[in-house]
């Protein structure tokens, strides 16, 4: 895990100002990689790749980057050659000794135990289709001097993140935006994103899923690569792997279900495992985090006791502290906890702002920005997390009925009843009424239904400036899935909006700390194989995650297995905006939008909604994230 940044010019730039640029980008990440840095500038002087150094795999100095395979050539350094590759890499690629021993098995050599050679050779070998052969999370530029290309890759979810910027004369990419800025990338506001962030509290632009909130800055999405060739900076983007939501294997057992989903994710977990560093994992209380933590602490052979952090709040009425607590007694944990307070989340928000970049929903990812400076101050370098499981197995509550739409549009009916009948039974008040039997048999109507009621919203919004407003939205801006099952939003969660911004999430909390985490339920060999079961193997009996379930009803404290509630990471945030600071800062921001013409000076006088993390109308909240980008 680290963090990587590169400059290509054309025509030849000015050396010395690339090599400053340069600097200062890495600088500008440099709560990525505290280990060390690198850079490299190619013989003609037109490509620069800089890199920050997080130690997991390898420590030694040999694994640094960037890292060259084969001959190498360089204006600052390096064997004169013809023929080589150069690499500047973020991530982790897990399955890296089967890689190595089957590229060695056909000649390859190796002078590290990294994983960052691994990729090399397995370019050098298969090219592009290298990546369908990685397991892992990454996000990677290599430069191929032969034919004068840089070849930029993304994981297929997009746990890592790479930024870009083309003026036609540079292209610079980074691990963050921060960096680019350094460079003297512009910074302008992309007030189609502000306006859907305010309104209707979206952080990503489905249609245009490449957009940032900052003009002409964009992100490389999942399951993508990107070449820059040489001379004229010509750009080719292709997707290299997408997940198969069409396929269903009707025919697979409960038993046989039940089998593969434990072994595949038994064999994620024991390869997210693999470091030469301390590692740990978050424990939320929740399905997710104690299926890692407990499979964790049964994969692990030491004598000492697997090391957990957690975020709690007594006395808040969704704190999960005894949850925590009978995972932790069940598995003999080592366990820290964090009590993050309104104090110091005013003492911390900037930072937080800082390390984000982009406004997010709520103030849950402080609990888990707490929760991995915990993991640094006991000296817990990696951590594995239960993200993923909510958007791939129908975790959330509104996927019940979408669930139902789909047993009533097959012919279902008595299924759906009894369906029905026992999510009530579990305190599920999901909403079930006309317009969802009618959405089952009409879904391109009611996707285009839910896109128009998201337009009123924003129009309707009562403290927009109209001039701002006119800026908003052009042509599909707002996009709505058509939904025909249940594979369809999860799909659209998964690959699309939901859990992209999540990911982001996680990678800015936990690199801001120098700390890498690893999340178990994003093995894409895992995720195609749920996405291949019948949906009832998702929703059944009226729970949710039903197969997961199943897998861990007897590892788990049944407490934690069979609990009815979904909470996750919630913090008291409305307690939190009742602070007299923070609703200073919330009128701070007010006016900050006011004056730059965003809102009307009408909202000035108006009283402060304090709300719960998950609760509509949450727009002072927004109104906070808004100004700290401007």
């Amino acid at each position: 895990m680290c963090g990587i940044a590169g400059i290509i010019s054309t025509p030849i730039a000015d050396t010395q100002k690339v090599k400053a640029d340069l600097h200062r980008m890495t600088d500008a990440i440099a709560h990525r990689g505290p280990d060390g840095e690198g850079f490299w500038i190619n013989e003609n002087e037109q490509v620069a790749l800089g890199h920050r150094r997080l130690k997991i795999i390898d420590l030694s100095d040999k694994a640094a980057q960037p890292m060259h395979y084969g001959n190498c050539s360089s204006a600052t350094g390096g064997v004169m050659g013809t023929h080589h590759y150069t690499i500047t890499y973020n991530g982790e690629i897990y399955n890296y000794p089967e890689l190595r021993n089957e590229l060695s098995s056909i000649g390859y050599q190796f002078k590290t135990q990294s994983d960052t050679e691994v990729i090399l050779a397995a370019y050098d070998y298969w090219k592009a289709d290298c990546l369908l052969h990685f397991d892992g999370m990454f996000a990677f530029a290599l430069w191929d001097e032969k034919k004068q290309q840089l070849f930029c890759a993304k994981d297929r979810f997009g746990e890592k993140p790479f930024y870009f910027y083309d003026d036609g004369k540079q292209f610079l990419f980074a691990s963050e935006m921060k960096a680019l800025w350094a460079a003297g990338v512009p910074k302008q506001i992309n007030n189609e994103q502000l306006l859907n962030y305010l309104t209707i509290g979206l952080v990503q632009n489905v249609a245009r899923p490449d957009e940032t909130f900052f003009k002409n800055i964009y992100s490389l999405q999942p399951g993508h690569h990107l070449t820059i060739k040489l001379p004229g900076l010509a750009m080719e983007l292709a997707r290299y792997w997408d997940l198969d939501k069409e396929t269903t294997d009707l025919n697979i057992s409960e038993t046989e279900a039940i089998e593969k989903f434990s072994f595949l994710l038994q064999q994620s977990v024991s390869r997210r495992l693999r470091s030469d560093v301390k590692l740990g994992t978050s424990l939320s209380g929740g399905l997710d985090s104690s299926t890692i933590a407990g499979m964790c602490s049964l994969l692990t052979t030491h004598g000492s006791r697997f090391t957990s952090f957690s975020a709690v709040f007594p006395g808040f009425e969704k704190d999960e502290s005894q949850f925590i607590n009978d995972v932790v007694e069940k598995f003999r944990l080592e366990n820290f906890k964090v009590t993050p307070t309104a104090q110091q989340l005013l003492t911390d928000f900037d930072k937080l702002m800082y390390h984000q970049e982009e406004p997010f929903q709520s103030l849950s990812i402080y609990a888990q920005y707490k929760v991995y400076e915990l993991a640094k101050q006991h000296g817990t370098t990696v951590i594995l997390d239960g993200q993923g499981a909510d958007e791939t197995l129908a975790g959330y509550h509104k996927y019940y009925h979408w669930y139902w739409q789909q047993l009533l549009h097959s012919g279902q009916w008595s299924l759906v009843n009894k369906e029905i009948s026992a999510a009530r039974k579990l305190g599920v008040n999901e909403a079930w009424g006309f317009k969802n039997r009618l959405a089952a048999f009409m879904p391109e109507r009611a996707a285009k239904a839910l896109e128009r009621k998201a337009l009123k919203q924003q129009a309707r919004h009562p403290f927009l400036n109209p001039d701002f407003l006119a800026e908003g939205p052009k042509g599909n801006a707002i996009h709505k899935p058509v939904v025909t099952k249940l594979n369809d939003i999860l799909y659209h969660d998964t690959c699309q909006l939901g859990l992209q911004e999540l990911l982001r999430y996680a990678d800015r909390n936990s690199m801001a700390h120098g700390r890498e985490v690893r999340l178990p339920f994003l093995s894409h060999e895992l995720v195609q194989f749920v996405f291949s079961l019948p949906s009832h193997f998702k929703i059944k009996d009226g729970w949710t995650k039903w197969i997961l379930r199943k897998c861990m009803s007897e590892a788990l404290p049944q407490s934690i297995v069979w609990r009815k509630d979904k909470i996750g990471y919630e913090p008291p945030q409305k307690q939190w905006m009742q602070h007299k600071a923070m609703q200073n800062r919330i009128m701070d921001s007010r006016k900050k939008l006011v004056d730059e013409r965003i809102l009307k000076p009408e909202i000035m006088p108006q009283p402060i909604q304090a709300k719960a993390a998950n609760e509509a109308g949450n727009d002072d909240f927004r109104y906070l994230c808004a100004a700290m980008i401007l």
